[in-house]
């Protein structure tokens, strides 16, 4: 019984400096990272994403493909075929690549072929990236893949098209010239074969499940509210200039929650064998007393 006493105790020193963590992004003022709860750092105001269901795109923006060749946006619509849009960086150190794996996983788990049933286009924010850099990028997904998807395009940007179609899906980015970064959002976005916004999908990971209904509803020009929205963002502390970490920040916050309710259950655990464990010594107590 002492064991389980001592076990009991440290797991409540334990829970007790849960708040010590938590408390973290409400550090003293002059500290790196001190921000009242809720509230953005500089570098992320007006960054993140408004969804704008329904609306249309502008099919003649043009960029540039792995090949090299400018080409129009309305290229990769075609009739029955929804579209997977995404606005990354081929450079980025961080989220970037996280979107790209968790759309590539998700992808794998749909028995349709992009190029067939739909088209994926992956297009650079990045105005200094070159094609050949999509195309290196393309070679890595694409050969990650598995199975051939011709339908899978990345492309860079060409007269500022990118942000002008950021602006127009509603994915608003910064730039921090000093860490020469990209302070954005992780989504996707289904596009309708006619170019219209039709869900928002967030996070780096998919379930198959919703992107195939995401797909199915697209291909009928159909439009689905985001009933949960939870935004990462990709930007990186510097000490130097006191920015502020927000790379994942909402899966750290996750991870919170998560040690609580295993704290929780493992208290309530124990409590429940301490009760079992009273119960028996009352039940042998009683049993020696009625033999002698």
């Amino acid at each position: 019984m002492n064991v389980n006493k001592r076990k009991l105790t440290w797991a409540l020193m334990a829970m007790a400096t849960l708040p010590l963590f938590a408390q973290k992004d409400n550090m003293p003022s002059g500290l790196p990272g001190s921000l009242p709860p809720g509230v953005k750092p500089p570098m992320l105001e007006g960054v993140g994403v408004d969804e704008h269901l329904g609306r249309a795109v502008d099919l003649d923006l043009t960029f540039i493909a792995e090949n090299g060749y400018p080409v129009k946006l309305g290229e990769f619509f075609h009739k029955g075929r929804p579209v997977i849009l995404n606005l990354i960086y081929y450079s980025c150190p961080m989220l970037c690549n996280l979107i790209l794996n968790g759309q590539t996983a998700v992808m794998k788990e749909i028995p349709w072929t992009p190029g067939k049933e739909y088209e994926v286009v992956t297009i650079s924010i990045d105005p200094q990236e070159s094609f050949d850099l999509a195309r290196k990028k393309r070679e890595t997904y694409v050969g990650t893949f598995d199975r051939p998807a011709p339908g899978w395009h990345f492309l860079t940007d060409k007269d500022g098209n990118a942000k002008k179609l950021a602006e127009q899906i509603g994915f608003h980015y910064r730039y921090d010239e000093r860490q020469q970064q990209y302070a954005h959002a992780a989504s996707i976005f289904i596009l309708t074969p006619e170019a219209k916004l039709s869900r928002y999908l967030y996070g780096v990971r998919f379930h198959a499940r919703d992107v195939r209904f995401a797909l199915a509803e697209a291909s009928e020009n159909r439009t689905t509210m985001t009933v949960e929205k939870l935004l990462l963002f990709c930007y990186h502390y510097d000490p130097a200039s006191n920015a502020y970490v927000m790379f994942a920040s909402n899966f750290m916050r996750a991870g919170g929650i998560l040690t609580i309710l295993l704290i929780g259950t493992f208290l309530y655990r124990m409590i429940r064998m301490e009760r079992k464990r009273t119960l028996q010594f009352q039940k042998d107590g009683i049993a020696k007393e009625r033999l002698a």
